[in-house]
């Protein structure tokens, strides 16, 4: 792509944030501490996780810079930064969570593939662009279509990022049509984040912001749209990112089985504390995050303090001073996340645990051996930490 390309190492890398918690050096892949994680209801970009496949491209000309929007159109055309900003611009807040989240928990029931990520891999921005369905208005696919003049079911995104899964090729996924087509589904050709210009570890100048979905089809640093007969056959979409039950391991994999992993389920994650925790206090606060795919609300976030035997409920925030209510537009961001906070009793020598429960009535499984899977994604089993107090600890070492 003219104005745009892919190093071949990583001697052009961006700085990051030195409180990041690295767990893969090249391909950069790190995540926020627990505690900065949820500081605030929009995650800061410095704060937002990592997620890479290669180095991160370069910008060398943005004036030369286009993206090709082609494939089974009537009329492709290559669309300038100039142009896209010149349509309507929408503002989406929304949370990308990688499907790897929590994986590290899940390894530690039986080993899985994949990096090792905490309770961090996700942030929640304020993402501004162009619709995607406006966009495809350009090359002549009306809003609400399901299928172009010439065929095409699907939409692939095609990022200038080269990885090696892709055998030096480019990193790619896709959406059906009648998804990017939906302008309530928000769908977005992204230019900003956080009311700021993309930085590069975050897809500048251009990348694809597909809310309420897992963050490995908002292709970054976008090289070209095609629109296609059937789904992408990258590897990412046909190889990976899929959900295979307990019994499947690498000698019976048969990838072909199952469908790419679109929607996230309901989710969450005590961030205020850490696996083990001592403390002196009779009380603690318990905060986090809880979120659920689709565009699905939050109905509630449920605290136990004695192992699951009894719960509380916690309190749900987004907007300040605006009471929470899922799936209402007046009081909701229905593609972001949800906070939670409940101050609880310090149990003598116990385990704290929260799960959601979303608008749909989905709810968390109690145990992570009944979600495992090689691949270790979506780990959404109910989140669980220790806390002692210190005079337990203390009579515990005489």
């Amino acid at each position: 792509m003219p104005g745009l390309k892919a190093p071949s190492d990583y001697s052009q890398e961006p700085q990051r944030h030195p409180a990041l918690r690295i767990n893969a050096k090249d391909p950069f892949n790190a995540e926020p501490h627990r505690a900065d994680l949820i500081s605030s209801f929009v995650t800061p970009v410095d704060f937002f996780y990592k997620r890479n496949h290669g180095p991160i491209p370069i910008v060398e000309d943005l004036k030369r810079y286009r993206v090709s929007i082609g494939g089974l159109v009537e009329k492709p055309i290559e669309v300038s930064m100039d142009e896209l900003r010149k349509l309507p611009k929408y503002s989406v807040t929304a949370t990308l969570q990688c499907a790897g989240n929590r994986r590290t928990a899940m390894s530690k029931k039986r080993t899985v593939k994949g990096v090792g990520w905490d309770v961090a891999a996700l942030g929640n921005a304020t993402w501004g662009g162009a619709k995607l369905s406006d966009v495809l208005e350009l090359v002549g696919i009306a809003k609400l279509s399901t299928m172009s003049s010439l065929g095409g079911m699907y939409v692939e995104f095609i990022s200038v990022d080269r990885c090696k899964e892709e055998k030096g090729g480019p990193y790619k996924a896709s959406i059906p049509l009648r998804q990017a087509t939906n302008p309530d589904s928000d769908v977005l050709l992204a230019y900003e984040m956080n009311d700021e210009v993309l930085n590069r570890d975050h897809g500048y100048p251009l990348r694809v912001i597909v809310p309420g979905v897992i963050g490995a089809r908002s292709v970054k640093w976008l090289d070209r749209i095609d629109i296609i007969k059937e789904e992408c056959q990258g590897f990412f979409m046909q190889n990976d990112y899929k959900m295979f039950p307990p019994s499947v391991d690498w000698n019976n994999i048969n990838w072909s089985t199952r469908k790419p992993q679109m929607d996230f389920p309901v989710q969450c994650a005590i961030c205020s504390l850490e696996d083990i925790n001592v403390t002196n206090n009779g009380k603690i606060t318990v905060a986090g995050y809880a979120v659920s795919g689709g565009g699905r609300g939050i109905e509630r976030v449920d605290i136990s303090v004695d192992g699951g035997k009894t719960w509380i409920e916690a309190e749900r925030y987004q907007k300040s001073n605006v009471p929470y209510i899922a799936d209402n537009d007046l009081a909701s961001e229905k593609w972001a996340w949800v906070l939670f906070k409940a101050v609880v009793n310090v149990p003598e020598n116990g385990e704290i645990i929260a799960k959601a429960v979303d608008s749909a009535a989905n709810v968390q499984p109690e145990n992570v051996e009944s979600i495992w899977n090689l691949r270790g994604i979506l780990n959404t089993s109910w989140h669980r930490v220790l806390v002692r107090k210190e005079s337990s600890v203390a009579k515990s070492s005489l």
